[in-house]
């Protein structure tokens, strides 16, 4: 443990002390956390041996609950729920005469809650499993779905990667089918699936936690497209909301047993007030059922290996880090100000993630740089595999934004590519989504703006901004990658330095769907962090070296050096593997790759915007 984090022990020692806690209580009520998360089963809609079928929800608040729908004429009373213990409510329908289900696949339904108030509220079932809008309608229908012909997902998972080198997709919102892409990826996480009704919400003010977004296929599309991805070994995490969801009540979980709270805290502790959201009480018995039964839903009905969880640092606070900046200090991760709730319950869900998917990939979503976040429950630990380096795309941005690039500070760069806690691994990334949002531009667009529109072409020459344009952003993503992190994330579309914004449908833009879409193995990764050599400020240059690789990066706009000494590890053969300036990636070719270096220091003549040198091997002393 960090020497520094000593003062905190009780700290950590009190959360694993809640955390098997919930264990043990799992065990003597549920019989434990396997039988608990499979509520899915049990929950929503399930079909018997016989046909008929059960229905049961949760709903502690109401005064009574009826089924309707296409298959009893929605008729709003013919099909009473029975009350249960615990707030819990049941009901039981028969096949029909020629043994069929009495609800066909496809029809719709309804649950219709009476409240103690007296009112009638139609509601969607919180474990629906699908869902759909009409194209007039704003509000979704919860449509039952069991297909004659499910699909029959395959038993091959390809093995979890050592490092990972992941393309991140959404798809556009008029797309028919799910669509893999790039067999060049690892690991593809999906973005946007867990249906919203709010499609510029971007997928984040989730409405149906169980259902798959209608939006893009069908649930046996989805099945489909990670077999596929399976198949071509890449492994695919889902981007999951258990931070939030949506404040919609026709449609979503808000209210929907007529009362405040049910599956969140009552009161202002219930919303959040940035994200005009409600907020989930992760001590609540029955959030805690919902929440990890809908990890275990995403693994098992659709074999998803794993996820990236939205939203970390706002579950981790009581101040959900609004108008908190983070310097680092130790008193920030620990006291009355953290949700020692909300913590608890991701210790449990990473814990029986991958006690139940040995190779399950759990990532999260925190700019607080929580302590232990990516450490084994058993060391106090949140139990994530991975973080997102969230600062080094708003490094990147700052930058473009504030600097030219004669003024860039190549220390800043390199502490900010650096700046990880030792042992924890990273995700590193050079662009996120919402830098491409309305409001704000993609890398490419700020290195080169208007140019790429009239000067990006080969059927003519290049001119400064596009020249330079291009240098820069391949460098930026190369010293990202090999510096940034233990895993590399993309976007789709910016390894083609995608020039455009992206847009939601809007009044404002007619509702078009025109920019809600994009355009269209290296092995450092899963090494140790790099020894950094040179960040010389005046040369604008940045060594390092990495798994047996020197990265070079001269950043200076005008400079080219000539006889240029590069410092390396142990004496050996080294070979230029990779040259931005070579012909083929739109440079001059000026360096002579046949070169093999055996001396220590390396010179280079012209030295380019950046130099891959691979280690052939070792002299012996």
């Amino acid at each position: 443990m960090d020497p520094y984090l000593k003062t905190f022990e009780k700290d950590f020692q009190r959360r694993y002390g809640l955390f098997e806690k919930q264990l043990t209580l799992l065990e003597e009520a549920e019989g434990g956390f396997d039988q608990f998360t499979r509520s899915y089963k049990s929950y929503g809609v399930q079909r018997m041996p016989d046909n008929s079928l059960v229905f049961k929800e949760w709903a502690p608040a109401a005064e009574a609950l009826f089924l309707t729908g296409d298959f009893n004429g929605w008729d709003n009373f013919s099909h009473r729920y029975s009350k249960k213990d615990f707030g819990k409510w049941e009901l039981h329908i028969h096949p029909k005469e020629d043994k069929t289900p009495a609800v066909a696949h496809n029809s719709k339904l309804k649950v219709v809650v009476h409240t103690r108030a007296g009112e009638r509220l139609y509601r969607i079932s919180p474990w629906a499993k699908y869902v759909t809008r009409h194209e007039k309608s704003v509000i979704y229908d919860w449509v039952h779905w069991d297909p004659p012909q499910p699909y029959i997902v395959s038993d091959y998972f390809p093995p979890a990667p050592v490092s990972i080198h992941k393309g991140l997709d959404w798809h556009e919102g008029d797309a028919a089918l799910f669509t893999v892409i790039h067999p060049g990826y690892n690991c593809i996480q999906l973005m946007a699936i867990m249906e919203h009704a709010y499609y510029a919400s971007f997928g984040y003010q989730v409405t149906s936690f169980f259902a798959a977004s209608s939006r893009y296929g069908t649930p046996e599309e989805l099945k489909e497209l990670i077999d596929v991805a399976h198949s071509l070994g890449i492994i695919v995490l889902l981007d999951v909301v258990h931070s939030h969801a949506s404040k919609n009540t026709e449609d979503g979980l808000n209210s929907f047993d007529g009362s405040d709270s049910c599956f969140f805290h009552s009161g202002p502790c219930g919303e959040h007030s940035l994200w005009d959201s409600r907020l989930f009480n992760y001590s609540g018995w029955e959030v805690l059922r919902f929440l990890l039964s809908n990890l275990r839903w995403w693994m098992e009905e659709y074999r998803f290996d794993g996820f990236r969880f939205d939203g970390v640092t706002s579950m981790l606070y009581h101040h959900h880090g609004i108008g908190s900046g983070f310097s680092g200090d130790y008193t920030e991760y620990f006291g009355l100000h953290v949700d020692e709730d909300s913590l608890v319950y991701l210790m449990l869900a990473n814990h029986i993630l991958h006690t139940l998917y040995q190779d399950c990939i759990t990532i999260a979503e925190d700019v607080s740089g929580m302590p232990t976040l990516c450490r084994p429950v058993q060391e106090g630990g949140l139990g994530f595999d991975y973080r997102l380096a969230m600062a080094i795309p708003d490094k990147w941005i700052q930058i473009l934004k504030e600097f030219k690039d004669e003024d860039w500070n190549m220390g800043n760069i390199v502490y900010t590519m650096t700046n990880r806690r030792y042992g924890e691994k990273c995700i590193a990334y050079a662009e996120s989504h919402d830098q491409a949002l309305v409001g704000d531009k993609t890398l490419a667009f700020w290195l080169m703006d208007k140019d790429m529109y009239t000067n990006m072409s080969a059927l003519i020459p290049m001119n400064s901004v596009i020249d330079r344009g291009i240098q820069l952003h391949k460098m930026i993503r190369l010293l990202t990658h090999g510096l940034g992190g233990e895993g590399y994330l993309n976007f789709m579309g910016n390894e083609f330095g995608h020039p455009e914004w992206l847009d939601f449908p809007r009044v404002g833009n007619n509702e078009s769907y025109h920019y809600a879409r994009r355009q269209f193995n290296l092995g450092w990764l899963a090494a140790p962090p790099a020894y950094i050599s040179a960040k010389h400020e005046g040369d604008k240059v940045i060594v390092f070296e990495r798994a047996n690789v020197i990265f070079i990066f001269n950043f200076h706009p005008t400079n080219s050096y000539s006889n240029y000494r590069v410092a390396l590890g142990p004496p050996g053969k080294y070979k230029i593997k990779l040259d931005s300036d070579e012909i083929q990636y739109g440079g001059h070719g000026r360096l002579d790759h046949n070169t093999e270096f055996f001396t220590e220091p390396m010179e280079f003549n012209n030295l380019p915007n950046s130099i891959l040198v691979s280690k052939l091997y070792y002299l012996l002393p």
